[in-house]
């Protein structure tokens, strides 16, 4: 499989490239998604495309915006994305892009974590809180929390950490009304993904969603939703509190950057040897395999 690092539609005005995803104009009211193989790490781009990974995020999206369409409304349109491309240009949207509606995005991360792991557990350390959310005192790494918890965080320009907010600051930025509303959904749709994941031996220890509104003022579940990039899904055959657990996202990179290099986690990034890419690609695809049921489509 050849991997796409950037994708290059003429036929269509780009619109922006984020981390991941190049952005194409369909008209003046929908977007061409496409989904590279790009990967980042503490928000900076590597150098190295993990091959299929692109075409892995698209699947498994797909797979949760149809399950979880009962909770909320979500950016897709239904219409394939071959048909509004070029025919020389099919191949580099071919299962790793979506024609979503154009929506008003939201600047505020909807983050909800089920366990302590990450920035969360290392805000937890040094104050016994997460995001001004006290916590109750002994807990350990990766222990399930009582209830799921709304962090939101404030989106970054490109190359920049996303910032953990207070849920206070997010009212400020929002509104009480749409904070209140984002925060309720949210984590209907993790503990429904999270139920659902733990019937098929995965747990979902966090993750973040992306809301838009449409012309019409409707909220809209946009972006990606419960992939390997979005989230952290652990085993649960070898999941146990203490330690940070095994895991089918990008922990795995974030795990060889912290600990085999010296790596200040600014831009430029170093260079991911093979071996990381290689198994980088198997976690992603067996992450889709074992959550969904299905192998990635040709």
């Amino acid at each position: 499989m050849t991997p796409l690092y950037q994708s290059s539609i003429a036929s269509l005005p780009l619109l922006g490239r984020g981390k991941v995803r190049d952005n194409y104009a369909v008209g003046d009211d929908k977007i061409l998604i496409v989904t590279t193989d790009r990967l980042s790490a503490f928000d900076v781009v590597m150098q190295e495309p993990i091959p299929g990974k692109g075409r892995v995020l698209n699947q498994m999206s797909d797979f949760w915006f149809e399950k979880l369409g009962d909770i909320v409304p979500n950016h897709l349109t239904g219409i394939a994305p071959e048909s509004v491309v070029a025919p020389s240009e099919v191949e580099q949207v071919r299962g790793r892009a979506v024609v979503a509606k154009k929506l008003q995005p939201i600047l505020v991360e909807a983050v909800v974590r089920g366990y302590i792991i990450g920035s969360g557990w290392k805000d937890y350390q040094s104050t016994g809180a997460v995001c001004g959310i006290q916590l109750p005192a002994g807990l350990q790494q990766a222990d399930k929390l009582p209830q799921p918890i709304f962090t939101p965080a404030a989106k970054a320009e490109m190359g920049e950490h996303d910032e953990n907010i207070s849920y206070a600051e997010m009212e400020e930025r929002i509104g009480a009304e749409l904070a209140a509303k984002i925060r309720d959904i949210s984590i209907r749709l993790y503990q429904a993904a999270a139920d659902y994941a733990a019937t098929r031996g995965i747990i979902i220890a966090d993750t973040k969603f992306e809301f838009g509104l449409d012309d019409h003022g409707v909220l809209h579940l946009m972006d990606e939703v419960l992939t390997a990039d979005s989230s952290r899904f652990w085993p649960a055959d070898s999941y146990r509190p203490g330690i940070s657990p095994p895991s089918f996202d990008k922990q795995f990179v974030r795990d060889y950057l912290e600990t085999v290099t010296s790596w200040g986690k600014t831009a430029p990034a170093p260079a991911l040897p093979a071996e990381v890419v290689d198994k980088t690609a198997a976690k992603y695809r067996e992450a889709l395999e074992r959550l969904t049921g299905a192998t990635l489509k040709d």
